[in-house]
């Protein structure tokens, strides 16, 4: 064995080489998961399943029988036709406000803003006393509405003002960042091509805004048919009259009625699971084609 070995094997045995370090094991994400885990169902799954077993725990049968009761039929076509009325105007005017609040800067642009923000704040209770304080017959537009013979508040009307005020912002609101992002380019060139106002609104904005505009429609149409507080103050909930879906299913319950509180619950459940497919799908194909913006 030669010298520069020997030294060379010293060197080795007095600093052996350097061990792989060992990942310690945090139980912090662990704990966090647990505590997101026992949230959720105890708050939405334990709930929900709560509900479709109650709803099916007799069979299909009973199921199939409550959908068919009169006063449940009625609350189905009261709470479609709100939603008829509520999205296509809440369509035209969260287009109209998203189009002014992306492209136009002009003073008091802010407070508009949040005025368009305003039905995500206030209570829908307190949505719907403010229709009975202008509507009613002690409100500001009371004695004006009798003598007429019209009749907002306990009635169908004063139902639709509630759902459009509470479904108000969600179009504006998912068109609004779209439009930031597209810019006004587009619709220049267009009006430089000899395109007018109208044309230039189908052929450019409207494709460039169409998943934001569908996504917007959506959320508006699960919110209309599923809104029970500023609904609820407003309609009298006169069973087979002014009673949509939500104020069926809480009238059942208090009547002991539970069955047909929870096949109506179900309904409602799966409108919503419906909604969330389809806003998971929209929102893909948003995010793919912003994507493609950049």
């Amino acid at each position: 064995m030669t010298d520069n070995t020997l030294e060379s094997s010293m060197q080795t045995s007095d600093n052996p080489a350097p061990k792989p370090a060992v990942e310690k094991k945090s139980w912090v994400p662990v704990v966090l998961i647990g505590i997101a885990v026992l949230f959720l169902g105890l708050v939405l799954y334990i709930p929900a399943i709560n509900v479709f077993y109650f709803a099916f725990h007799r069979g299909l049968g009973p199921f199939l029988h409550n959908l068919t009761e009169p006063n449940f039929i009625s609350a189905v076509r009261m709470t479609l036709a709100l939603a008829a009325i509520a999205v296509p105007i809440n369509v035209i005017f969260g287009l109209a406000t998203a189009w002014a609040l992306a492209n136009k800067r002009f003073r008091g642009r802010t407070l508009l803003l949040s005025i368009v923000d305003l039905p995500f704040a206030i209570s829908p209770v307190v949505a719907g006393l403010m229709i009975v304080l202008l509507y009613g017959r002690q409100g500001w537009f009371g004695p004006f509405l009798q003598e007429r013979g019209i009749q907002i508040v306990f009635a169908f009307p004063a139902m639709v003002l509630a759902t459009l005020f509470v479904s108000m912002p969600f179009v504006a609101r998912e068109v609004i960042p779209v439009l930031e992002e597209e810019g006004v380019d587009q619709e220049e060139a267009a009006y430089t091509l000899g395109a007018n106002y109208w044309q230039t609104f189908w052929r450019v904005t409207v494709p460039n805004i169409r998943w934001g505009l569908l996504y917007g429609v959506l959320l508006t149409n699960a919110r209309a048919m599923g809104e029970f507080g500023a609904v609820s103050v407003v309609s009298g909930n006169i069973i087979g009259k002014t009673q949509s879906l939500p104020l069926f299913v809480e009238e059942a319950y208090k009547s002991y009625d539970t069955e047909a509180a929870y096949s109506a619950a179900v309904l409602l459940a799966l409108l919503a699971l419906v909604t969330l497919v389809l806003k998971e799908i929209l929102e893909r194909k948003t995010g793919g084609y912003r994507k493609k913006m950049h």
